[in-house]
């Protein structure tokens, strides 16, 4: 039985695919097409909008797939989590959905909105925060590009950033965050129970988090005179313990080690000039903790 997979469509599709092809599966998809192919015939990956993914799986339409937390919360779907998956298009960092407001105005609080008009996307998460807040205002849907409409459109925004660049640009500042969004691996429940597809989902889950955990870490691989051990250990950073080898030279060893990129910079020129030889830094598709 194929797993019917969601993948986002958008700003988010380049990403997955290169996600995807590091946990070890290639996606091709055509020109138009919304029918990707993918080297796994369990799977039969749709192209979706992220916005509708977690609808479509609550409703059974498809049986799993990869969106943002708020697109879940925005549609209250009630949805199995396999995993979170901490990538988005520009970093690694979790975007936010916010409220913003034009820079001159006199807004501070989302209570000061009081009989004003909201243009968002997520229509059901604004209504809900404001419901909660006491607010009565008028949220209209917007199909995006909501920063230019403040303020001589509407008097607030509801949107997700992940960098905060696109609202400075048009002069905007936050006043409240509604939620902390990243990317999850989900599915239905009724799809969780199943053993076969639960075993599938699982593996997938496994891989996709491997690549991610895989993303700013690099191996460094080094030969060194044995007598010189104790100066490279203390060199290297606290708690990570290297693979130690023996060599043909029994005045000789190999070390290997996993690292973070921005320790590896700190770390080449140290070991060299402690006397190691035979450097080479490589990366990693797949760390599994």
């Amino acid at each position: 039985m194929k797993i019917r997979l969601g993948i986002p469509k958008g700003s988010l599709e380049e990403a997955t695919y290169s996600l995807f092809r590091r946990a070890g599966w290639e996606i091709r998809v055509a020109s138009r097409s919304y029918q990707p192919i993918i080297d796994d015939e369990e799977i039969e990956p749709i192209l979706l909008r992220p916005q509708e993914i977690p609808r479509y799986i609550d409703t059974g339409i498809i049986d799993a797939g990869l969106t943002g937390l708020d697109w879940i919360k925005d549609c209250e779907a009630d949805l199995h989590e396999i995993c979170e998956l901490r990538y988005s298009k520009l970093t690694s960092n979790p975007i936010r959905v916010v409220l913003a407001v034009h820079q001159e105005s006199p807004y501070q609080t989302a209570e000061d909105l009081v009989g004003k008009t909201v243009a968002t996307e997520y229509v059901s998460m604004a209504k809900r925060f404001f419901e909660e807040k006491k607010t009565g205002v008028k949220v209209e849907f917007s199909w995006g590009a909501c920063e230019v409409k403040v303020p001589e459109l509407v008097d607030a925004i509801v949107v997700n950033t992940e960098t905060g660049s696109s609202l400075r640009a048009h002069n905007l500042r936050i006043i409240e965050t509604l939620v902390t969004s990243t990317t999850r691996f989900v599915c239905a429940h009724s799809v969780w129970a199943d053993p076969i597809r639960r075993d599938k989902l699982e593996a997938m889950g496994i891989l996709l988090t491997g690549a991610i955990n895989a993303t700013k870490l690099v191996g460094l691989k080094m030969n060194l005179p044995k007598s010189i051990r104790s100066d490279v250990m203390a060199i290297l950073p606290a708690l990570k313990n290297p693979t130690i080898s023996p060599l043909a030279d029994e005045d000789w060893m190999a070390m290997e080690i996993i690292v973070g990129e921005r320790e590896a910079r700190l770390l080449i020129p140290q070991l060299k000039k402690a006397g190691v030889s035979g450097l080479v830094e490589y990366p990693l598709n797949k760390v599994v903790y």
